[in-house]
């Protein structure tokens, strides 16, 4: 284990505090002194394997997830922030930015929360300034005039993305409450010789009188829910996995209601919007648990070795829905192998990540060419397989397949998207992807970075600054 691994006292402290242990308690259980216990905590003193053996018994963790660092990723995070231009006045170095994520986590968050509203209002500012005429830009009195800068939806979407993409990955994407709604929800679906779209749609008016309409929709909508009536239109142009995805989805915001509630309490977001976008994302979990019962998911990805094209043909799910679920089989005693999730557009722009494999995913920009998320553009439809090597000496196993979303008729684009799925490399033969590939030929890894600005790799001709 790096030396880095073993300072991990803000992560001890909040399992002590989540578990209502104290410090002196914790202290004697361990063998050590109260006072020794804090300096651990403040990282003034890093674990031996001994303590560590200890934790692990205590708290009921493996040795792997207790020593991994919670906050690696929010190192990355801060040293994309402090590549800024806005920084460049100030010395701040790599080890700089270590220390503050193991210091003083919460300011590191604070930090990246108020970063992230800073590029949102910056990008909102260049829209307004695009639309102003140019008469006005350059008027005399232009400049002390107050601009209103109205709302803008798309940009606050990408703000709260990344607000909530921060609390799934300290959830380990798994919420065993929403876990047990579904299995009470699917226990009451009767499948008797009925899909499982047919079964909800029973179930949603039984339950809820909540009544389903496939329809034709305008501005090519996928659905429209009428929470008045109760009514859930969905686009008759959807396939048969959105559709039921879809159902799950709004039948989770009334079946699964106390729970969702009691998660968004937890999480305590001051704004209102933060609240209903968390709620979403619930729901979708939901929706997840209910195509996708946990139990028999997991046991079917083990015996097909996380073949995702046969899990698709299993529960009648699409490609990103079954890669998503993977990453939330975290249930204590029966957990999948620690997978990284990633969905980027042809652009290269990141709006899906989630890691337990411990590969930093940027939080700014795009990702390193390098990667095979964006190779997979190249052969549309196919998996594209990699063994990466990150600047910090860990090897990955990753695949990735490209994606199209959109309604497909005339005079309509489609959206098309690479979706990344990957492990650590002791996991690698876990996945049947690993077949026919030789793991130990070292010619066949790929050496990555992380976001180019910030790469440390050199000796690369992708970019510029090499």
């Amino acid at each position: 284990m790096a030396q880095q691994s073993l300072y991990i006292g803000n992560k001890i402290k909040r399992l002590r505090q989540n578990n209502n242990i104290n410090q002196k308690t914790l202290a004697h259980e361990l063998g050590i002194s109260p006072s020794y216990l804090n300096l651990i905590e403040r990282n003034r003193r890093g674990l031996t394997v001994n303590l560590l053996l200890r934790l692990s018994e205590i708290f009921n963790l493996d040795i792997a997830e207790l020593s991994h660092s919670a906050d690696s990723q929010m190192t990355s995070d801060l040293m994309e922030l402090f590549d800024s231009d806005i920084f460049s006045d100030f010395n701040i170095t790599n080890q700089d930015i270590q220390d503050l994520s193991a210091e003083n986590p919460e300011v590191g968050k604070a930090f990246i929360r108020l970063f992230d509203k800073y590029k949102m209002g910056i990008k909102q500012y260049q829209k307004i300034v695009q639309k102003l005429p140019k008469a006005e830009l350059v008027s005399e009195n232009s400049a002390n005039k107050p601009v209103n800068i109205p709302y803008e939806d798309s940009e606050n979407v990408e703000y709260m993305s990344e607000i909530i993409s921060d609390f799934i990955q300290n959830s380990a994407n798994y919420f065993p409450s929403l876990e047990q709604a579904a299995e009470r929800v699917r226990m009451d679906i009767d499948l008797t010789g009925e899909t499982l779209f047919q079964g909800l749609k029973t179930f949603a008016i039984n339950s809820f009188a909540m009544r389903v309409v496939i329809a034709e929709l305008p501005n090519d909508e996928s659905y429209i829910f009428d929470k008045q009536l109760g009514i859930l239109t969905i686009s008759s142009f959807s396939d048969a996995e959105s559709r039921a995805f879809c159902l799950a989805e709004h039948v989770g915001l009334y079946a699964a209601k106390h729970q969702i509630d009691d998660i968004i309490e937890q999480a305590d977001f001051e704004q209102e919007r933060l609240n209903d976008y968390l709620e979403r994302v619930l729901a979708r979990y939901f929706a997840a648990c209910i195509l996708m019962p946990y139990d028999v998911f997991l046991a079917k990805a083990r015996e097909t070795r996380y073949d995702i094209d046969l899990l698709c043909h299993y529960f009648s799910v699409s490609f990103e829905q079954a890669c998503h679920r993977l990453t939330s089989l975290q249930k204590p005693g029966a957990k999948a192998v620690p997978f990284h999730f990633v969905r980027t557009d042809i652009a290269g722009h990141i709006s899906k990540r989630f890691s337990l494999s411990g590969i930093k995913i940027p939080r700014y920009g795009t990702a390193c060419p390098r990667w095979n998320i964006y190779a997979a553009f190249m052969q549309p439809g196919r998996i594209n397989i990699q063994m990466s090597e990150t600047p910090d000496g860990q090897i990955y196993f990753c695949i990735a397949r490209t994606i199209t979303k959109g309604v497909r008729k005339f005079g309509k684009p489609l959206r098309h998207f690479s979706i990344g799925l990957g492990v650590k490399y002791m996991h690698a033969k876990s996945m049947v992807y690993s077949d026919g590939v030789d793991l130990k030929d070292i010619s066949q890894i790929v050496r990555i970075g992380a976001t180019c600005p910030i790469c440390q790799r050199y000796n690369c001709n992708e970019h510029d600054k090499h």
